[in-house]
């Protein structure tokens, strides 16, 4: 039974965007072009399928997303929503995270002009990512999301670097496997792929940016890891705009 319940935490532990100007190494530029291939690959098995996404959004229109009980960062009356669709063994998110998420959460989260949310988009080819959207979800029914969020993210997800971040956050492990096999963490993540499929998400990282509207937000999608000064354009217009 203990050798049971370790395997179940130790697999449940475990789109395309721009190539940092900065430059990559040859092991995160082969990355990239094998999560293209998977991007491809999935494209092409969606294809027969098309006709059933006719009614999502067109890519700049403009789209209303209700944040529930999504976990959120900075303040909940901050005037701009910024909402990640994330998968957290994609590579293109891990550039985001490392080449803007701490600029933007620095000069918008931390004073208050911007609230963070962050809603799971596991992609199937990636094997850790669902099981790691409810890890990130456990750690946070005990104060940790986000934490382990920055964790998972920038970490290889691999069974023994699960069970030492959850070591590392002191997280209660009895807790964790309890958590991660309760139905209604499955049904969260659920839900959270389903909504993103609604608003046309077919990649991560996918986000939707607008003026915060009480529990929701109003804006349009930027897809990929786009530059700094991308996020900073949209967000810089939207408090700019009289309200």
């Amino acid at each position: 039974m203990t050798r049971l319940l370790v395997l179940l935490f130790v697999l449940a532990a475990g789109a395309p965007a721009a190539v940092g100007a900065e430059g990559i190494s040859s092991q995160q530029a082969d990355a990239i072009l094998q999560e293209l291939r998977n991007i491809r690959a999935l494209l092409e098995r969606a294809a027969p399928q098309a006709p059933s996404q006719a009614q999502a959004p067109a890519p700049d229109a403009p789209v209303e997303l209700l944040l529930g009980n999504s976990p959120v960062l900075g303040k909940s009356d901050a005037p701009v929503t910024m909402v990640e669709f994330t998968d957290l063994e994609c590579p293109f998110c891990r550039q985001f995270h490392s080449a803007s998420f701490e600029e933007i959460k620095r000069k918008y989260i931390d004073t208050g002009k911007v609230r963070y949310v962050s809603r799971d988009y596991p992609l199937p080819f990636h094997p850790q990512a669902h099981p790691a959207a409810k890890v990130a979800r456990c750690a946070g029914e005990q104060g940790r999301f986000w934490e382990m969020r920055h964790a998972l993210i920038t970490n290889p997800l691999n069974p023994e670097t699960m069970a030492r971040l959850s070591k590392d956050l002191k997280l209660d492990v009895k807790r964790m496997l309890d958590c991660i096999s309760d139905a209604r963490i499955e049904k969260a993540v659920q839900a959270d792929i389903a909504e993103a499929n609604a608003l046309g998400v077919s990649g991560t990282p996918t986000f939707v940016i607008g003026r915060s509207k009480g529990d929701s937000v109003e804006g349009t999608r930027v897809v990929g890891a786009q530059p700094l000064a991308t996020f900073e354009s949209r967000i810089q217009a939207l408090l700019a705009a009289p309200q």
